[in-house]
């Protein structure tokens, strides 16, 4: 297989758990603390990844200053930009419950809700493709976090979204796009950055990996904890420990 397809189908599969998903949630009625459990796996997961992956292979490769300056431009970048979002109707986009508003209560929110899945997914399908670049292939342990990660944000949304009376259309129409992009996203890390210098690949893991950190706090964390409280440092531990496996083999 082409390496430029190879990118972009791990950029797809990564966003095909999205789909698995929403397709448990809206098959099944999956209560709200299995839900938060698997929400806080999937934060656990991505502790890892952005900490194993992408912020060691950034200090490794572009040094502490391009590290810390890249981290802190793609977390404000992410928390701006949800800001945004979140005065539209996106806010609740991961919650499972009945803190989704439907079209008819926040116009506009259906779009808003769209971008706001795009916005959270973009990042983990860059660096996918991004690491074919620096490593020659698709690096499995930030596959296996990424996946292992979006099937419960695919759930909790969608879940959320039949809550707030969202059509079946819809939902699966987002996610499928999402999917689409997700691919595309890591399909633009591999070909637009094969010639980049380390500093500058450097620097786009960093972002990448502040990005990822914000969501996980903004909007994975209060649906995993709403519900799980005591729990929930357990079950993330669990998901840190799993990636953490994937890593080492």
């Amino acid at each position: 297989m082409p390496e430029w397809m190879s990118a972009f189908a791990a950029g797809l599969l990564g966003g095909l758990a999205l789909l698995l998903g929403c397709a448990v949630a809206w098959i099944w009625q999956v209560p709200q603390k299995v839900v938060a459990a698997i929400m806080a796996f999937g934060a656990g997961v991505l502790f890892s990844a952005l900490a194993f992956e992408l912020v060691d292979d950034a200090v490794a490769s572009g040094g502490l200053p391009v590290t810390i300056a890249g981290f802190m431009v793609g977390a404000v970048a992410f928390v701006g930009a949800n800001a945004w979002l979140a005065r539209r109707g996106a806010r609740h986009r991961k919650r499972s419950g009945g803190q989704q508003p439907a079209e008819h209560e926040v116009p506009g929110s259906g779009t808003a809700i769209a971008v706001g899945a795009l916005l959270d997914g973009v990042p983990e399908s860059l660096v996918l493709g991004l690491s074919m670049v620096t490593a020659g292939s698709v690096n499995p342990a930030m596959l296996g976090a990424v996946f292992l990660s979006n099937v419960p944000e695919g759930l909790s949304s969608a879940a959320g979204m039949k809550r707030a009376g969202r059509s079946a259309a819809y939902v699966f129409g987002i996610w499928t796009v999402i999917a689409l992009l997700a691919g595309a996203s890591s399909l633009v890390g591999f070909v637009a950055l094969q010639t980049a210098p380390a500093g500058i690949v450097a620097a786009i893991n960093a972002l990448a990996a502040g990005a990822i950190l914000a969501m996980i706090v903004d909007t994975m964390i209060p649906e995993a904890f709403e519900k799980q409280h005591l729990a929930t440092g357990v079950t993330a531990a669990a998901g840190f420990a799993t990636a953490l496996c994937l890593d080492s083999i």
